[in-house]
């Protein structure tokens, strides 16, 4: 498979990039900007993804996408606008053009960002986008929705936690996702027979998570990272948060952010 990673400069496609060539060798990778440690070995293309195209000539002959492209934390919705959705729908009109068969789609849990910490969700529960950043990522879920039954690409979407080497405080503990965990969901979106269109958590073999990541499981996801393995040494250093509001939701502090609502209101189990 001829498999195209976007945002592949980015913290996530950094991780990525050391760890997807031995699994897919013919990999090309693409972002806005060029990264600061490209490898001769490595094959890049340029693109902006609000530009379709850009895009088109970007997918030519690629068979499966790894999309990570985009702005990665909450921005103005202009930025948001161009880089998360109008990129996001040039991605899959293009991949669509062009044939190709499987999108991975980096969707993020602050599109259900607004679940209270005490709440279990499924993917079946409804979206609480905590952000316009949250929203855009529901939005390409949606999008990935109607690419997948209407023109026949198959489409895996996850909701990513946090990726890392290890969880970095006491929220990160229910969220973190391990890369060889993320290259296992992404085999999954890449390589699973039969697939048409699925959403799942982005996370490792958490204790504490908030979310049931059953469906993941069943499609044949086997995570080897365990949050609980850090969790003396990041509840010693971690300090609690200082809102209500990013304490009490899952979304932590981008439903924090621009928050002007009424905490009696909506700070409730």
């Amino acid at each position: 498979m001829r498999i195209l990673l976007t945002g592949a400069a980015g913290g996530v496609g950094t991780r990525l990039r050391k760890l997807l060539p031995p699994i897919y060798p013919d990999l090309v990778l693409s972002d806005l900007k060029t990264p600061a440690d490209l490898a001769s070995s490595e094959e890049f293309i340029r693109a902006d993804l609000s530009d379709l195209s850009q895009v088109k000539t970007l997918v030519e002959g690629i068979d499966g996408i790894i999309h990570l492209g985009g702005f990665s934390v909450e921005g103005s919705w202009e930025t948001i606008l161009n880089a998360n959705i109008i990129g996001t729908y040039n991605l899959f009109e293009a991949a669509r053009l062009a044939g190709v068969k499987r999108v991975v789609f980096a969707s993020s849990n602050h599109a259900v960002g607004f679940y209270p910490r005490s709440t279990t969700i499924d993917t079946h529960d409804l979206l609480r986008p905590d952000t316009r950043y949250g929203v855009s990522k529901a939005f390409g879920e949606a999008l990935g929705a109607m690419y997948a039954y209407k023109h026949n690409i198959g489409v895996l979407a996850i909701r990513i936690g946090n990726v890392g080497e290890k969880p970095l405080d006491e929220r990160r503990l229910a969220i973190w996702l391990k890369t060889e965990d993320l290259v296992s969901l992404c085999r999954i979106g890449l390589e699973r027979e039969g697939l048409i269109y699925e959403v799942v958590y982005g996370m490792s073999d958490n204790k504490r998570a908030w979310w049931d990541n059953s469906r993941a499981l069943e499609l044949g996801y086997r995570p080897t990272g365990h949050s609980e393995n850090y969790a003396d040494e990041v509840l010693a250093a971690d300090a609690p948060a200082g809102d209500p509001i990013a304490a009490f939701f899952q979304g932590g502090p981008f439903c924090a952010d621009e928050f002007t609502g009424d905490p009696a209101t909506v700070l409730k189990p």
